[in-house]
């Protein structure tokens, strides 16, 4: 009997175009993990304001960073998946599933249903855990499992943003950019929500979430914080590449609305580090394991521009782990632990 491996990622629209755009927004944005507001004003405020007027912004940076292959998400994550069923053997089956659009988390167990494993691991590919993308695909798959009627096990891991693997995979990822070139780091993750940090500490942790020193050290109590998780995860790549204190910044990007989102903002920090002087920056985008659009266009060129407008010259950007030796052999790890 065969062990299946279910990969699974938040999702890329079809094709760069403005409706299949439209069409994936749609579905990412009503979910309630995403927008956990009142149902109605949700389908309101997707259908008729984000979705029409946002998707032909977002089809023109897709365009952007459209492969001959596709998107970049979706073609590393099928590398990704042949590379892990190499690695692996013949005792195991690899999946691929988007939380959104193709190839859905349905088709994927589908497949490893056909191939007659006996048990199925998952990994959201989500270093940092986080209600929008952890747990919403955490409840997709439970979802279809049922649908499937699926009797195998399945375990799940929920993070892996303190797993030597992942770690050790990360800072492999800066090899030949020595922290030393530039004046200064960025860790820049992806955003969130104030609420959505609040929310996840009155249902995992201990209701001490101060959005500040609560997040430097591990605790059961911050276990599930997606900022704490965040942090960490910074601190410890830090560690291994030897980076001072002093020299490095953690920030949180891709902001949506009006409501507060977690601080200190990437955008705000580029700029503040522009008029302090600083010419070179060296960033990593650690909350994303394949490069996506907010690495490849937010970081690398939207970022870039606006560091140059405030007086800085380059920032360079830290590859994504997508296909290294070190994260096929990381993931390889944590399945077989």
């Amino acid at each position: 009997m065969k062990t299946g491996i279910l990969l699974i990622n938040l999702g890329t629209p079809d094709s760069p175009s403005t409706s299949d755009v439209r069409k994936y927004l749609r579905e990412f944005l009503m979910d309630p993990f995403v927008i956990d507001i009142n149902p109605i004003s949700r389908w309101f405020l997707v259908n008729f304001i984000i979705a029409p007027f946002r998707s032909p912004k977002s089809a023109k940076l897709y365009e952007k960073i459209w492969t001959k292959e596709g998107s970049p998400l979706l073609t590393n994550g099928i590398a990704l998946k042949e590379k892990l069923q190499t690695a692996l053997g013949k005792e195991f089956v690899v999946a691929l599933g988007m939380r959104y659009q193709s190839p859905s988390i349905h088709s994927a167990l589908n497949e490893l249903k056909n191939a007659g494993i006996n048990k199925i691991i998952a990994i959201p590919l989500y270093p940092q855990y986080a209600a929008s993308s952890t747990a919403s695909s955490i409840e997709s798959l439970k979802k279809q499992a049922k649908k499937l009627d699926l009797k195998q096990n399945i375990e799940i891991v929920p993070h892996f943003y303190l797993r030597e693997e992942y770690l050790n995979a990360l800072a492999a990822s800066a090899n030949g950019l020595d922290h030393k070139d530039y004046d200064h780091v960025l860790f820049s993750f992806h955003g969130l929500p104030e609420r959505h940090i609040r929310n996840s500490d009155k249902e995992f942790g201990d209701g001490k979430c101060e959005f500040g020193s609560c997040c430097e050290t591990a605790r059961e109590g911050n276990r599930f914080c997606y900022r704490a998780n965040c942090v960490q995860t910074a601190n410890e790549i830090a560690k291994r590449l030897q980076i001072p204190k002093e020299k490095f910044t953690i920030a949180f990007q891709s902001r949506l609305g009006k409501d507060p989102w977690i601080k200190p903002y990437s955008d705000h920090e580029i700029i503040r580090l522009g008029k302090e002087g600083k010419k070179r920056i060296l960033a990593f985008s650690p909350a994303f394991v394949a490069d996506c659009l907010e690495t490849i266009y937010e970081v690398g060129t939207e970022y870039n521009e606006l560091f140059r407008e405030h007086g800085g010259e380059k920032i360079q950007l830290v590859p994504s782990l997508n296909t290294s030796e070190e994260w096929v052999e990381g993931l390889k790890k944590i399945i077989l632990s």
